[in-house]
């Protein structure tokens, strides 16, 4: 075995890390609601996401292909050097994923990745060698402005609903109307579920593209490889399964009280959004749409909003790109100068270390199926209420994530 294909090998198995990490990371995006409203209980409602995220990464391939070619400029970095490249951003992407999951913020594990691609491209070819913008798209126009669309127009998607659903059942009988939204919640949040298996598992599949690119086994025109589909939907599947509790309980119970009705709303507005980008190849944040659109449901209630924890999750957005690309750029240079298989390895050392040290201090502070939907303070990370404290669901378990 070859040192290039050792070096391979870690990188496909580091995508497939950052893949579990989206999949925990992102649960929040498609349950957070339904399990906060009690549409589903939440070990139910994580088997159902995985089940579909697992489903949905089988659809299509076009976020891939965007991935796969719209940010590195593959004209100018071919072999060892690209595999580098991809590696160190990937590293970047899953430390910001799991710093961010321990304070229980929800941003974004897509522009996680391709900020530490970005750096990592930066540290390695300058400025030239990232696809800024192109007639295909690039940076700016699939990554940058659809961040910045996909909040505001799921916000106003989901204010309208919201505000028509009260409307409408307005002098109802709210136990029937309860029961018949917390029913259509199942089937929203499975469409979600869905549709972010279809949207983020590719950003993986398009990661291990590049790498295999990088490698000589395929060349950008190549279809993409079933494995490679498989592993990814597998990941992510198994990422989803974990739970994600600790955003979970931000985005269902810190940022607006979410009632049925709200929880319908934002679900039907996110999934929307996500399938209509993923139909045209856009990399879109389903954190970012989901949270504007459950900000959204809120506005249009009426209903008290959070402020301060919606602009600890904006600063938290803004500062994923260049966070995840200085530990990208940093990773680069530690494994460039080290050299071959030796600096991947420290690299890769230096990850585990980091994230055990992340893992041991959650434990503090743990968030469990049980203890998802006990009321915790407004603030945001370790310091809640530990679950000794917190009145714990019948039938639960004890797992964190």
């Amino acid at each position: 075995m070859t040192v290039e294909l050792l070096i391979l090998l870690v990188v496909i198995v580091t995508a497939l890390a950052f893949d579990f990490t989206n999949g925990f990371h992102d649960t929040a995006n498609a349950m957070a609601t339904s399990i906060a409203t009690g549409a589903l209980r939440p070990r139910v409602a994580v088997t159902l996401s995985a089940v579909l995220n697992l489903v949905g990464a089988f659809l299509s391939v076009a976020v891939a292909a965007t991935v796969a070619e719209g940010i590195v400029r593959l004209g100018e970095v071919s072999g060892h050097d690209l595999l580098l490249i991809v590696y160190a951003g990937l590293v970047g992407g899953i430390l910001w994923n799991l710093l961010t999951w321990l304070f229980g913020l929800p941003s974004s594990s897509s522009h996680a990745l391709f900020g530490g691609l970005i750096g990592a491209t930066l540290a390695a070819l300058g400025w030239s060698g990232v696809v800024w913008i192109s007639a295909e798209g690039g940076v700016i126009n699939k990554i940058v402005i659809p961040a910045l669309l996909a909040p505001v127009v799921a916000g106003l998607v989901s204010a309208i609903g919201t505000w028509s659903v009260y409307r409408i059942t307005r002098g109802a009988d709210q136990g029937k109307v309860t029961t018949g939204f917390r029913w259509g919640q199942v089937g929203s949040a499975s469409l979600v579920s869905l549709a972010h298996g279809t949207n983020d598992a590719q950003k993986t599949m398009g990661v291990i593209f590049l790498a295999l690119i990088a490698y000589g086994e395929l060349s950008p025109d190549s279809a993409m490889p079933l494995w490679v589909m498989a592993a990814c939907a597998f990941a992510i599947a198994a990422g989803t399964y974990l739970g994600g509790w600790r955003i979970i309980r931000t985005l269902g119970k810190k940022l607006v009280d979410i009632d049925s009705p709200q929880g319908l709303a934002a679900e039907s507005a996110s999934a929307a959004i996500i399938l209509t980008s993923a139909h045209f190849g856009l990399p879109l944040s389903t954190t970012q749409t989901v949270t504007g659109a459950i900000l959204g449901t809120g506005l249009g209630k009426g209903a008290e909003v959070r402020w301060g924890v919606m602009g600890r999750m904006v600063v938290a957005w803004l500062l994923t790109l260049p966070a995840a690309g200085i530990v990208g750029a940093i990773c680069w240079t530690l494994a460039y100068y080290i050299g071959g298989l030796a600096g991947v390895l420290v690299v890769f050392t230096l990850l585990i270390a980091l994230a055990t040290v992340i893992y041991r201090r959650s434990l503090r502070d743990k968030v469990s199926s049980g203890n998802v939907n006990a009321a915790p303070d407004t603030g945001l990370g370790p310091g809640d209420p530990s679950p000794a404290q917190q009145p714990r669901v019948a039938g639960s378990t004890s797992e964190e994530a």
